[in-house]
């Protein structure tokens, strides 16, 4: 009975433990994750910076898994190739050994009322969960409750880590479990096998770890039992980084997967060799039979992941060959159809801000495909060309597959996403992407008009056709303004766009009732006349969802414009704001003025 509650609590302990690594995990990645990709990218330009790279992001994250899975997301983004993604892995492997240090607090002597005593886990960990719900509950700063989810995630790690050493406390006295401690003493390799094994079950390496600094305050755990384990646990965090790369990814992710693999199964040989010699030549022999605490597994797997690191830096090149060796190019491999939408990879989503930049690109592609359908469209009623429509119909298709792909991967984003502001740049690429598939859907309008404009012989006439052009030229420089405020998230831009819609809106309504004119007096065939008009028409609509775009990208940062953006529309329209007025006036004079002078 008493084993069975033993085994309990053992298990209690290291529940919390994972769950207390994984709010810690997400406080860091939402608090640090709209720098990741600008450091994954920009860091890793030679094998060195990348192998630090590496190392700094698996300290953030607390997870070399999920350092790995993000590179291996990044690598089908195209952020980066494979052998900036080999030196990222190196680094991880010793970033992860940052948890055990920090677990190694418990060794601290508090004896003698020191101020030390605030560190031992069974004090920082209370401390940190009162710091922790304080910033979670009572401040309402976003950056307040990042904080404090990391220092809840601490203290509850701590807590799992002090349920587990309580747990396994009477092992100390048990002649039985010494006596397996014996056998495993005797034979490293099981003691690889049984790391590699449990590490898989667990899933994670830091886990399997602090179990072990747990186990070492039995006293009776020694040196030349525990560094075969630390070994296999390493080889076990590699093997569940390679099932999850080999799931649905590019070959290059696949690749990285294996080389997790053969360095750490590499690094593990070497070491092997080394302190078999070692232990044989009778080298520090008290180490050996040395009983181990905290600190010295710590130190043993840093050192371990440390300078495998710097030996196989240098051969960062033949493990990738290796890497290909495995994962051979298939030269029958169908290429996808858009391979751009390749950025919208799953394992992305454990980093949301870094998901959400990605769709944020594919978003500026889509209004890129959008400007150009519509450029190539009214193309159309200057001369009509089967080649070119069947081209609008192929991007159009193109713009729907987009949509369709971007909606489907926010959806599945929506459950990743904690963070306030991560939540409005997902509400905003929701309703962005809407909006650019309406401007797709315009140009159609225009070819399918420009067509029946060709089969019935339909002519406009001159001073319709410098009219056209005009009101084309406002349209098209909308569309670009729109793009450019996409892409560099610049609400600069952003407010230039309305004062641009409303020239357009007065461009319409004046070139309406000219044309109403024109038909009363018989020089427009009623013909012309309706495409004209309709023309008119798909061409406010396309100025409209420009301006809706840029509400949306001012609402992003700014909750009374989110709130109501009919309201700040009225606002804004009936105010004296002098930049939006100056810009209004300019605008006027570029394409108002012009069409009010055309004869």
């Amino acid at each position: 009975m008493d084993t069975i509650l033993m085994i309990i609590k053992l298990l209690g302990g290291l529940a919390m433990f994972l769950y207390g690594m994984e709010i810690m995990g997400d406080g860091l990645k939402q608090g640090s994750g709209n720098t990741l990709k600008n450091v994954l990218g920009k860091l890793t330009q030679n094998t060195f910076l990348g192998l630090l790279t590496g190392t700094l992001v698996t300290a953030v994250i607390q997870s070399s898994t999920a350092t790995i899975v993000l590179t291996v997301g990044l690598i089908g983004a195209g952020i980066l190739n494979l052998r900036q993604a080999v030196s990222i892995v190196l680094g991880a492997n010793i970033g992860t050994t940052v948890t055990a240090q920090i677990i190694r607090l418990m060794d601290i002597d508090s004896s003698g009322g020191s101020i030390l005593a605030f560190f031992k886990p069974d004090t920082l960990a209370p401390i940190a969960l009162i710091i922790g719900i304080i910033c979670v509950m009572f401040i309402k700063k976003e950056s307040s409750k990042n904080i404090g989810m990391i220092a809840l995630g601490f203290g509850i790690l701590f807590m799992g880590l002090l349920g587990m050493t309580d747990a396994v406390e009477p092992l100390s006295s048990s002649k039985a479990f010494a006596d397996i401690l014996g056998r495993f003493s005797d034979m490293p390799l099981l003691g690889i096998v049984t790391g590699l094994v449990l590490t898989v079950i667990v899933q994670s390496s830091s886990a399997m770890v602090g179990i072990l600094q747990a186990l070492s305050s039995t006293g009776v755990m020694t040196f030349e039992l525990v560094y075969p384990i630390i070994m296999g646990i390493n080889l076990g965090t590699c093997v569940t980084t390679a099932m999850v790369c080999s799931i649905g990814s590019s070959r290059d992710a696949k690749r990285t997967g294996i080389v997790h693999i053969v360095f750490n199964t590499i690094g593990t040989i070497l070491f092997m060799i080394l302190m078999t010699v070692l232990r044989n030549v009778g080298f520090m022999e008290n180490l050996w039979k040395d009983v181990v605490d905290s600190g010295t597994i710590a130190n043993f797997q840093t050192i371990f992941n440390l300078v495998t690191a710097i030996v196989l830096l240098p051969f960062t090149g033949l493990l990738v060959k290796i890497a290909c060796a495995i994962i051979k190019d298939d030269e029958e491999e169908e290429i996808e159809k858009y391979p751009e939408l390749a950025v919208l990879d799953d394992k992305l989503m454990i980093t949301p801000p870094l998901a959400l930049a990605e769709v944020t690109k594919i978003a500026v592609e889509m209004a890129e495909i959008a400007k150009e359908n519509i450029s190539l469209s009214l193309t159309q009623f200057k001369e009509f060309d089967n080649e070119r429509a069947e081209k609008i119909d192929a991007l159009e298709d193109k713009l729907d597959c987009f949509t369709d792909n971007a909606d489907n991967y926010l959806i599945d984003l929506s459950s990743h996403i904690k963070n306030a502001n991560d939540k409005r740049q997902h509400n905003m690429l929701m309703q962005c992407i809407r909006d650019i598939e309406r401007i797709g859907d315009y140009a159609t309008n225009f070819n399918e008009l420009a067509k029946k404009k060709a089969d019935k012989d339909v002519k406009f006439s001159k001073i319709a056709k410098k009219e056209f052009a005009l009101i084309n030229d406002a349209v098209s420089e909308i569309l670009r303004l729109t793009i450019e405020a996409m892409t560099d998230e610049n609400d600069y831009v952003a407010r230039r766009i309305e004062p641009l819609e409303e020239v357009i809106d007065d461009m319409v309504l004046l070139l309406k009732n000219r044309h109403t004119d024109r038909l009363c007096e018989g020089v427009c065939s009623i013909n012309a006349g309706l495409i004209f008009m309709d023309v008119l028409t798909y061409l406010e609509r396309t100025a409209d969802q420009c301006s809706s775009i840029a509400m949306l990208l001012l609402g992003k940062n700014n909750d009374e414009i989110s709130q109501n953006h009919h309201l700040y529309m009225q606002e804004l329209h009936a105010s004296t704001d002098q930049s939006y007025l100056a810009e209004q006036e300019n605008r006027k004079a570029q394409y108002l003025a012009p069409i009010k002078n055309l004869k």
